[in-house]
């Protein structure tokens, strides 16, 4: 009887190994690497990778949604807090310099795709409450729209032009500080 439950078990380890390793790998060689660095980094067999993500656009994919449900944790622990908006950018801006290429990956995906018009207004749902507050209490100015974060966040990806970890994270703070200071224009 715990055979199934084991093997679930072993299957979602295994899918959060190739996850992490992913991360990982595309943030150290690029999106384009080869797939096997990633089942040596997480220690699983090419059959274990593409039973769980059948081709590199999925492992994209899942790396999108993991993104996305780190960022409405994010979002969910912010609640109630005055500065909520800017916690969360400065968080998306650790983010991309973590995983510079999916976010370079994601920002060459046409424009025209389902999955980044689908992202979006993910992102829309998740980040308009924050950005009202934000207006709200004046802390940003008035005109701040969703579409300014995304603008914004393409902004923070510059930072992946550093050649280290060290000179990504330099870069996306020197970026943020510009970006904070532009955000605190005109309020009405």
């Amino acid at each position: 009887m715990t055979e199934p439950t084991h093997k679930r078990a072993d299957a979602n380890l295994h899918r959060q190994q190739l996850l992490d390793a992913a991360d990982k790998v595309f943030s150290e060689h690029g999106v384009h690497v080869a797939l096997e660095l990633v089942t040596t980094e997480a220690g699983v067999s090419r059959a274990t990778l593409y039973r769980n993500f059948p081709d590199r656009e999925a492992l994209m994919m899942a790396l999108l949604e993991r993104a996305f449900s780190k960022l409405e944790a994010m979002i969910e622990a912010l609640q109630g807090e005055e500065d909520a908006f800017f916690k969360l950018l400065a968080a998306m801006s650790a983010m991309i310099v973590d995983s510079a290429p999916v976010a370079d990956y994601w920002r060459a995906t046409d424009r025209n795709s389902p999955v980044l018009h689908e992202a979006q207004e993910r992102l829309q749902t998740m980040l308009d409450p924050l950005i009202r507050h934000a207006i709200d209490s004046r802390r940003c100015r008035a005109d701040l729209r969703v579409e300014d974060v995304v603008l914004l966040t393409n902004m923070l990806g510059a930072s992946s032009r550093g050649k280290t970890r060290d000179e990504r994270v330099e870069l996306s703070k020197r970026a943020l500080t510009f970006i904070l200071h532009g955000l605190s224009g005109p309020h009405s």
